[in-house]
């Protein structure tokens, strides 16, 4: 008896560790480790907002167009230009040879009123009456100390006048006479800045011997408003 009850006990104790290793065996199973090992840790997996935020962002900056250049600034300066009696010599001209033309009126103007015996009170001027693509006219004036009394006319078609009068602005060109363009291109914008409505007569006057060459000259530029 004592014999068959140990038999039992032993094999009982034999089922009991069978049926505990069969359910440690299926737990590890299930948690899907190998017997006696920690499960797998799961590899982690960086979402793409966690990628955004891990990588600095590349800042793209956009191409701006170049600004044009601007026309050089211009002083100005306003007065009032009083007629004074001049002798003036009508004449046209291409714009390619301004100089050259402006320089010969300017010319022919001093060698008629020497020849008349008048003085001159003042810097020649040219009054640019008419100015298109294809050229200008003008007339080239110089001032004089008193009109002669029954002298309208001069020789070589010099005739006896007045210079432009009112309210202007004037401007100032040092230079190259054949850089003018850009002075006026200054003149342009400063008008169109200041809303100003300028009449269709522009004065030059020639501070300095004007040959109608690519020397320096230093021109004071009336324009005149409305």
């Amino acid at each position: 008896m004592d014999s068959l009850r140990a038999h039992w006990l032993a094999l009982a104790i034999f089922t009991l560790l069978v049926a505990s290793a069969a359910i440690l065996a299926e737990r590890n199973f299930l948690a899907g480790a190998p017997d006696g090992d920690e499960p797998p840790a799961k590899p982690a997996v960086a979402t793409s907002a966690a990628l955004q935020a891990a990588k600095p962002e590349e800042k793209v900056e956009e191409a701006k167009p170049a600004a044009p250049e601007a026309a050089p600034s211009v002083m100005s300066e306003a007065v009032n230009v009083d007629a004074r009696p001049a002798a003036v010599l009508k004449g046209e001209g291409k714009w390619d040879d301004a100089a050259k033309t402006l320089a010969g009126a300017v010319k022919k103007l001093s060698d008629s009123i020497a020849k008349a015996g008048l003085a001159v009170n003042g810097k020649p001027i040219a009054v640019f009456t008419k100015t298109d693509d294809a050229g200008f006219s003008f007339e080239a004036m110089a001032p004089l100390a008193a009109a002669p009394e029954g002298k309208p006319k001069l020789v070589d078609g010099v005739e006896i006048g007045a210079s432009p009068a009112g309210k202007a602005l004037k401007f100032q060109h040092r230079g190259p006479y054949d850089e003018i363009d850009v002075t006026y291109e200054a003149i342009a914008a400063y008008l169109d800045e200041k809303g100003l409505d300028a009449k269709d007569v522009i004065v030059e006057e020639y501070l300095t011997d004007f040959k109608g060459d690519d020397a320096n000259v230093d021109v004071d530029i009336y324009v005149f408003l409305r």
